[in-house]
């Protein structure tokens, strides 16, 4: 279930419980569709804190069943909103993902945004780091010793929700973000769509001609027909209402 928040909203609630943690789940339609297929995805997505509507048919399968969602709220914009809120509350950052010195760009370009911001720790794991227990706990220790006040990961669905879980069981105190590309988007290493296409919900159709052969299976055999049952099954439930 999508929370029904603004992404002002949810900044407010990080920032009044920052103390307590918890972890926000940016659901796109990707997302959902990889959910609906796995029982084990619905119990990992049912641990999070909050969820947020980041894809344009979530929010208008909201709307189209009678539920009001007020906004996108996407991973790559929190990734600039929250690290801001940090900045100001004087709570430290983590960034965990991204190719070889991506993250450190991106913590330049966000320190350089927001004054004062307190850099963490930063982390490239390689591919595959999370197969073997050995690498994956030397990750898991890094980011515990520099005990962050938020932890920005982007590594795609369910990798970085799995990292997440296991990162909550041993520092529960700590806010958590998959936020999938939003790390070489704040590097500038990787470029949104314009607003006018966000708005219009196209920002996939951007992507994929940034990155049609790694994309193009995914967005269009893939999350396009699931999206349109995603908005058929939304409309029905309106009528039977």
């Amino acid at each position: 279930m999508v929370d029904a928040l603004t992404e002002a909203e949810v900044v407010h609630q990080v920032r009044d419980t920052w103390q307590d943690g918890g972890w926000i789940l940016t659901a796109n339609v990707d997302i959902v569709r990889a959910i609906s297929r796995d029982r084990s995805l619905v119990r990992l997505a049912s641990t999070a804190t909050l969820t947020v509507a980041d894809g344009m048919p979530l929010v208008w399968a909201g709307r189209i069943a009678g539920r009001e969602i007020p906004e996108r709220v996407t991973g790559s914009s929190l990734v600039h909103t929250l690290t801001r809120a940090a900045a100001l509350d004087g709570r430290s950052v983590y960034l965990l993902g991204g190719a070889p010195g991506v993250a450190e760009r991106a913590a330049a370009v966000l320190q350089e945004r927001s004054p004062g911001l307190k850099i963490a720790g930063i982390a490239a794991p390689p591919v595959g780091f999370d197969q073997r227990e050995d690498t994956l706990q030397a990750v898991i220790d890094d980011v515990v010793l520099a005990q962050p006040s938020l932890v920005l990961i982007g590594m795609g669905f369910p990798k970085q929700e799995k990292l997440i879980q296991r990162l909550r069981e041993v520092m529960p105190n700590a806010w958590y973000v998959g936020c999938g590309a939003g790390i070489p988007m704040a590097s500038g290493d990787s470029r949104r769509a314009p607003v006018t296409l966000q708005k219009l919900g196209l920002e996939w159709a951007h992507r994929l001609a940034m990155e049609p052969r790694r994309l193009a299976r995914r967005y269009l055999r893939d999350d396009l027909p699931f999206a349109l049952l995603l908005l058929a099954g939304a409309a029905v439930r309106r009528v039977r209402r």
